[in-house]
């Protein structure tokens, strides 16, 4: 019977995580690393937390508890970094976070022994790349995806022309000088590919976190404070180690970079594995291959992250054994790591014939990955939307402001006809 009412809530728990864009498909698996992370009582707790922030006396009512028992509860999930906690007009607000980017990820962002990260590790290594239901849904749902690429700038400084013109939110380094707070720590998925025995060389203290999201992990010692001067210092360590910067997928108030490795990073995996289906947004620059100047030395091959390099014949009837570099464009990140190791610079960057598109914020993000997942009715009415007009108006406001197509789908989704008629009237 307690196996039983342990798997009912973890399962409420899988449940409200898959209430969001970014969820977590059910499995043995999954129940066992949630067992690891939430006790049975919080698991069922959090599972009725709603998705927007909340405070203690808010969660205090939902629990049926005194507000004194309810933030207890939640500073103590926030000091295992499971919830965000950040500073709002009406007091502390807790946040869940999806697990991917989010507690999963803060899980193994420090070296701990409250919990068994070999283990966790283990777990995830199966969830994650085996069992691979997950990484399927988290990268190969929808047009709108979760993280997208930064450029690498030294791989732009080096085009041979002014025709390459890069926009601020495109740079890791904006990001770096404009965030009020950023915080370093473990790369997760360096890490949890250690204790399985699959890690790289590169440098394993290297993950970035800006914003309400690094002040929250910086308090509770998942990251190390940094300022903008070490900062830069770190990006310049993760070009040096050619390591791809992949970020949360919106142009402001971004919330983390990754410094990605083509062996354990899962975004890197995954474009990999799926990138016929785009699973990442990349940047939007390729790189040109100069038949001319390329010497087929293969470094590009060998740095590339996700294959997207390959070596052919040169087709050079003086030399048949001559080889060059081949891009393949449908799968490229367009990074640039390869333009910064040809010796013969016969690599450079230049634009994409087509612009890639990066959401403005969070909720534009959000709001585009529910419709296109078909869950926008559970983001509005399960997270208790309506009761808030500010909450309604900012979900509306982003719907308002899509193209025809995507606010089709949106009123499809939300059944409502007030919801509907709102939506009629704005776009007359």
């Amino acid at each position: 019977m307690a196996h039983a009412t342990a798997r009912g809530a973890y399962g409420a728990l899988t449940e409200r995580l898959n209430k969001m864009p970014q969820g977590a498909p059910p499995s043995d698996l999954l129940y066992r690393i949630l067992a690891l992370l939430f006790t049975e009582k919080e698991a069922g707790l959090v599972a009725r937390l709603p998705i927007r922030p909340v405070t203690a006396r808010r969660a205090a009512r939902l629990w049926g508890m005194r507000e004194s028992e309810a933030r207890a509860v939640l500073d103590g999930l926030a000091s295992r970094a499971i919830l965000l906690d950040m500073e709002g007009p009406d007091g502390t607000l807790y946040i869940l976070p999806p697990p991917m980017a989010g507690f999963f990820e803060f899980s193994m962002m420090r070296v701990r022994d409250d919990i068994d990260q070999h283990l966790l590790a283990e777990l995830f290594y199966q969830y994650i790349t085996v069992e691979d239901d997950f990484i399927v849904a988290l990268f190969t749902n929808g047009e709108t995806q979760l993280g997208r690429v930064f450029v690498n700038e030294p791989a732009l400084a080096a085009a041979p022309d002014n025709r390459v013109q890069v926009l601020d939110y495109e740079r890791a380094s904006e990001v770096i000088d404009t965030s009020q707070h950023m915080g370093v720590g473990v790369c997760y998925c360096r890490h949890k590919a250690e204790h399985v025995g699959r890690a790289c060389k590169a440098p394993m203290n290297i993950c970035m976190t800006f914003g309400g999201t690094a002040d929250s992990l910086i308090r509770h010692g998942y990251a190390r404070r940094v300022d903008r001067s070490e900062g830069r210092d770190l990006l310049a360590q993760a070009y040096g180690s050619n390591l791809v910067q992949f970020g949360e997928n919106v142009q402001r108030d971004v919330a983390f970079i990754c410094n990605c490795c083509g062996c354990c990073c899962e975004a890197m995996i995954a474009q990999r594995r799926f990138g016929a289906v785009n699973p990442v947004h990349t940047t939007n620059y390729l790189p040109h291959v100069d038949d001319a100047t390329c010497n087929g030395c293969g470094k590009c091959v060998d740095t590339c992250p996700v294959e997207a390099m390959t070596l052919v014949s040169a087709n050079d009837p003086a030399r048949p054994r001559r080889r060059r570099a081949e891009l393949d464009a449908d799968i490229c990140l367009g990074c640039g790591v390869c333009t910064r190791v040809c010796p013969t610079s016969g690599l450079w960057l230049e634009p994409r014939p087509k612009r890639v598109i990066t959401p403005v914020d969070t909720l534009h993000r959000t709001v585009l990955m529910a419709i296109e997942r078909g869950n926008l009715a559970g983001l509005i009415f399960e997270n208790q939307a309506l009761l808030s007009h500010r909450a309604m108006a900012a979900i509306l406001g982003v719907v308002m402001k899509l193209p025809p197509t995507k606010q089709l789908l949106a009123t499809e989704q939300m059944r409502s006809r007030y919801l509907v008629t709102i939506l009629e009237r704005v776009s007359v």
